[in-house]
């Protein structure tokens, strides 16, 4: 019961809804305030056997434009016990759906496996759709024929998140990637690359900064220090990689606040190895009073940074 505006009581009063008749009505005056009351909820009901299918859903998924005819096709289940005996014959039914098969059911399945990965990482829906997009577009030019799958679903998962805004490095894509090595994925990047005609777009420390601060529950105040000290170490010639050097920069950032994380910490965090930590350290100290925010740190306290 919600409460709506009752033209004859001139008041917001409680509305009953009949929903065997439609109506909505006032329940002060009983004046019948909207006739035919459409009910926008699913319709729950099953026509399959009660005993073995317990899916109330009779609605279905959602029309899905990258599928054959919106993904609206009708599967014809395996016949229950309870069934009538003039649709016994199962050799019929099975004949039928050789014949009615779905030619989307492969892609159907490869969508929900990317969909997986993409909900192992936390990725949003917006980057779950773009990375189906893209394989769907890589499948169309029958690139993926006779190849080995999970790198190519890797691949557009990896482009989708760069497109999207919110990279992942290789090593985060293949630890959700089954049936697949880091080597595979590298080669299906460069097939998807080819065929859709990616361009290159390099996965910047700043672009992993904040995720990575957040994993390891760093306030508002460190962050900004470690997004300022990223930034300036690009105008550095400094041959690492962008998430050894993010990682060594929270390492520096962290000792130099009140709340210190362990090299263990930022080791897992940022999936590095801590000799990779102390040898980015070795390269970034020389330059760590030039890096480092001076609101954040003084030259005497930045000079203390003890090596990992």
């Amino acid at each position: 019961m919600t409460d709506g505006f009752c033209t004859d009581c001139k008041a917001y009063t409680p509305i009953v809804f009949d929903h065997t008749a439609g109506d909505t009505i006032c329940s002060e005056c009983g004046l019948v305030l909207e006739s035919r009351f459409i009910d926008e909820t699913s319709e729950w009901r099953t026509f399959a056997d009660e005993s073995r299918d317990k899916d109330p859903n009779r609605v279905g998924a959602p029309s899905d434009p990258l599928l054959y005819g919106g993904g609206l096709g009708t599967v014809i289940t395996k016949i229950g016990a309870s069934c009538d005996s003039s649709f016994s014959s199962s050799r019929v039914i099975n004949q039928w759906q050789k014949v009615a098969q779905n030619p989307d059911a492969s892609l159907i399945n490869n969508f929900k496996r990317i969909g997986n990965m993409a909900d192992t990482l936390g990725l949003m829906e917006t980057i779950k759709n773009h990375a189906k997009e893209l394989y769907k577009k890589v499948t169309d030019q029958n690139a993926c024929r006779g190849r080995n799958l999970s790198p190519i679903m890797a691949a557009c998962l990896y482009y989708a998140c760069q497109e999207e805004g919110c990279p992942r490095t290789m090593k985060e894509i293949a630890m959700v990637t089954e049936g697949a090595t880091r080597k595979d994925i590298y080669r299906a990047k460069r097939l998807v690359k080819e065929k859709l005609e990616i361009g290159n777009k390099v996965i910047h420390a700043g672009d992993l900064a904040r995720r990575y601060c957040s994993n390891l529950g760093l306030n508002n105040l460190v962050t900004k220090a470690v997004l300022e000290t990223v930034k300036k170490s690009e105008e550095f010639d400094i041959r690492r990689t962008s998430t050894s050097i993010l990682a060594t920069i929270i390492y520096m950032i962290t000792q130099l606040s009140d709340r210190k994380c362990s090299l263990r910490d930022i080791v897992l965090s940022a999936e590095v190895s801590e000799s990779t930590i102390k040898g980015t350290f070795k390269d970034l100290h020389p330059y760590a009073s030039r890096l480092i925010p001076k609101w954040y740190a003084n030259k005497e306290d930045i000079g203390k940074l003890c090596f990992p």
